[in-house]
């Protein structure tokens, strides 16, 4: 395939556009290189990624069912929960470790198989595999990705926003 056509035909694109577009093309190509960066890292480091489409609702539940237990269904209105789970930890409703405390303890915990679950893409969990070698920094350009272990002992979120986590619950139940 001749690649060098594709770059030729894209800068001819760029060349075209008025400069105040640039904005959105600048960004639109940092998306594409961030996830193709995410997913180079997870392949250099050996993790599987497996896209599980037939239970995620059961794992997505759990999560609910364990990470969330103890908040009432009227604080989860209070705080928007369907919105963002994450709420229960910025909003102080769920005790947690945060910032980098958080991200230390992640690197920290065994997470050779676990969940792992986007709250903008509600139909779709990923199973990562042989994933001990991850390390928070790993996700510093993903956006409200929520990280479990198989066991739902343990979960690490990590936020869109700056000011807001990155946030590590220890189950008790676990």
């Amino acid at each position: 395939m001749n690649y060098s056509m594709y770059r030729q035909e894209i800068n001819q694109m760029i060349d075209s556009l008025p400069d105040e577009e640039l904005v959105k093309v600048y960004w639109s190509i940092e998306a594409i290189r961030q996830k193709y960066l995410f997913t180079k890292t997870m392949h250099d480091k050996g993790v599987v990624i497996v896209t599980l489409l037939d239970k995620e609702h059961g794992i997505m539940d759990k999560w609910d069912s364990v990470f969330a237990k103890s908040i009432s269904d009227e604080t989860k209105r209070e705080i928007r929960y369907d919105q963002y789970k994450w709420h229960i930890f910025s909003f102080k409703k769920q005790d947690c470790i945060e910032k980098e405390a958080a991200r230390n303890a992640f690197d920290a915990v065994n997470k050779n198989d676990l969940f792992v679950m986007y709250q903008n893409i509600p139909d779709i969990v990923f199973e990562y595999n042989n994933a001990s070698d991850i390390v928070a920094s790993d996700f510093d350009y993903e956006q409200d990705i929520y990280l479990f272990d198989r066991n739902f002992t343990w979960t690490y979120v990590y936020t869109h926003e700056s000011i807001c986590g990155p946030y590590f619950y220890k189950s008790v139940q676990g």
